[in-house]
């Protein structure tokens, strides 16, 4: 989608996992507030949940980013081809693959039934692998 400001096409990331109510919502909240505008974010679930997990949900909190507004939402053939980047967690090969697409597969534990204790270095490792991908996706863009 293009940049409003610059005409330039911002890149797309789809997170991806089974419930989209944990991993890939807390991945999406980090490239949120990390990509800064200059990333679009989605995420969706192969089998999405009711709600957030109330523990993702806390565990964001935690490092101010707030994810308790989302709402999971079904995996559609319309977001993959939407998008740049894939970013599997979990969801095996319920995620149709597409070419043209960049597809990262993320083994993270699933976050599902989990303390917020539990859910901190999934967080963690969740905000390290973004802070990444931010960095190569953004070092891509043109000059302005």
């Amino acid at each position: 989608m293009p940049d409003t400001d610059t005409g330039v096409r911002r890149p797309s990331v789809l997170f991806v996992c089974v419930h989209n109510a944990g991993r890939s919502q807390m991945a999406a909240g980090f490239l949120t507030q990390l990509g800064n505008g200059a990333i679009e974010v989605r995420s969706a679930g192969s089998l999405p949940a009711d709600q957030v997990n109330p523990a993702a949900v806390a565990a964001m909190a935690e490092v101010g980013v707030d994810i308790g507004d989302q709402r999971p939402k079904p995996l559609t053939t319309t977001a993959v081809e939407a998008c740049d980047v894939v970013v599997t967690m979990g969801c095996g090969d319920a995620c149709p693959i597409y070419p043209g697409k960049r597809y990262l597969d993320w083994d993270l534990a699933d976050p599902a039934g989990k303390g917020v204790e539990a859910v901190r270095p999934i967080r963690d490792e969740i905000r390290a692998r973004v802070q990444v991908l931010v960095d190569e996706l953004l070092g891509e863009r043109p000059a302005l």
